[in-house]
This record gives C-alpha cells, sequence and structure tokens, in this order.
C-alpha cells in the first residue's frame, strides 16, 4: 500500500495543550476535527506514546491552538519534537492562560474543551471534546500538513498518525541535501550549506548546524 496517499486526506497543524499537575505542557497534533456544532465538539487524536496523552487523562482538559502560515516553525519544534516529560515546553514561549490552559501567542485561534469520551485504537487515543471557549486571532491563514510538508519542509513527529516511517528516504539523495537528524528538516536555501555560519540553527527545531547530515 502506497501511504503517501493519506496526504491528499486534509489536516491542519495544532498545539494541544494541557496540564501536568499545575504545569503548562503540549505536544503537535494533526488530526483534529469538529463532531458536532450544537453542543460544539471537537476530537484530537493523540498517541499513547506522547506525554501529553496521559496529561489529558488526568486533568480532563484540553486546548487546540490552530498554528497559522505565519507561525515560527520553532512552535512546531518545541512541542513536535521534544517530550514534556523531561522538559517545560512553554519557557520562552509567550503565551496567555484561558480557562487554566496556557494558549501560544504565536496561533490564528483556540478551541478550550473539557473531556467528554474517548476512543482507544492501538496506538493513539482519540479525546472527544465539549467546546468551552474559543475565539480567533487573526495571525493568519491557517497551515495546513500540505503546507508544512511542501513550504517549510518539515517532516510529521514520529507518533503522529500521519507519520510515515520511510518518509526520510522519498527524497532523492544527492550532494547538496542536508537534513537536520532531529526533525528531518531539509536545507534548501541559497546559501551553499557548508558557507553557513557556525551559529546557524535548524529552524523547525533549533538544533545546531552539527546536527545536519548529508543525505
Amino acid at each position: 500500500m502506497n501511504k503517501n496517499v493519506f496526504r491528499n486526506l486534509s489536516y491542519g497543524v495544532y498545539v494541544i495543550s494541557t496540564l501536568d499537575g499545575m504545569r503548562h505542557t503540549g505536544c503537535i497534533a494533526n488530526s483534529v476535527m469538529q463532531i458536532t456544532s450544537s453542543p460544539a465538539s471537537v476530537a484530537v487524536s493523540i498517541n499513547h506514546d506522547n506525554y501529553t496523552n496521559s496529561c489529558i487523562e488526568k486533568s480532563g482538559k484540553f486546548a487546540v491552538s490552530i498554528l497559522s502560515e505565519n507561525t515560527d516553525p520553532g512552535i512546531i519544534g518545541t512541542f513536535g519534537f521534544r517530550s514534556g516529560k523531561d522538559s517545560d515546553k512553554f519557557a520562552g514561549i509567550k503565551h496567555q492562560v484561558i480557562e487554566g490552559i496556557a494558549i501560544p501567542d504565536d496561533c490564528c485561534g483556540y478551541i478550550i474543551c473539557k473531556v467528554t469520551g474517548k476512543l482507544e485504537t492501538a496506538t493513539h487515543t482519540i479525546f472527544l471534546g465539549e467546546a468551552l471557549e474559543g475565539d480567533t486571532i487573526g495571525n493568519g491563514p491557517a497551515m495546513t500538513y500540505a503546507y508544512y510538508h511542501n513550504v517549510v519542509k518539515g517532516k510529521s513527529p514520529k507518533n503522529a498518525p500521519t507519520y510515515i516511517p520511510d518518509e526520510a528516504d522519498t527524497s532523492p539523495e544527492t550532494e547538496d541535501t542536508w537534513v537536520c537528524s532531529i526533525c528531518r528538516y531539509e536545507y534548501d536555501g541559497a546559501i551553499p550549506f557548508e558557507e553557513l555560519p557556525d551559529s546557524y540553527v535548524c529552524p523547525v527545531c533549533r538544533q545546531p548546524k552539527s546536527k545536519f547530515i548529508r543525505q
């Protein structure tokens, strides 16, 4: 089966935030959908291995922050390629707290939900949530997964429903292709990679130039 067909389905890119006791935490998700309009409710799919999964289970609340095409890719790196178990993901991220849940400022809208049910799959929990609050922020058009993949040149975190295990090998291997070994971002700037300053960092996961490998 050609798993690339799933990329033709419509996905967004979201920060799913919740509480770890009194500490704010969260992860990146791209499988969020509205279930009903009255009462307004949504569903979000979170991998069992994501620390956010158990935190939503315990807190009974989560927020969906909708990332835009203008969102700093570093937001995706922070929430998508680090674990909230051993890092404070909101440290250094400008945010506001609404209904007790942190919302990154760098988004175009948010929905805060209380958990009303869940469905279990082999690898993911689908949390159902009734919306308590929500608003648009106006930070540009919402980012789609296709935009993230084709324009930002980002890859799916390994726990994302859309992760394709061999996607790192789908790009042609050339001497001029440099890839971040952490998040698989492909550098395609006008300046040859070797000529970039040592201070260069991956725009997605903020790892240093030394983490890039030649494909």
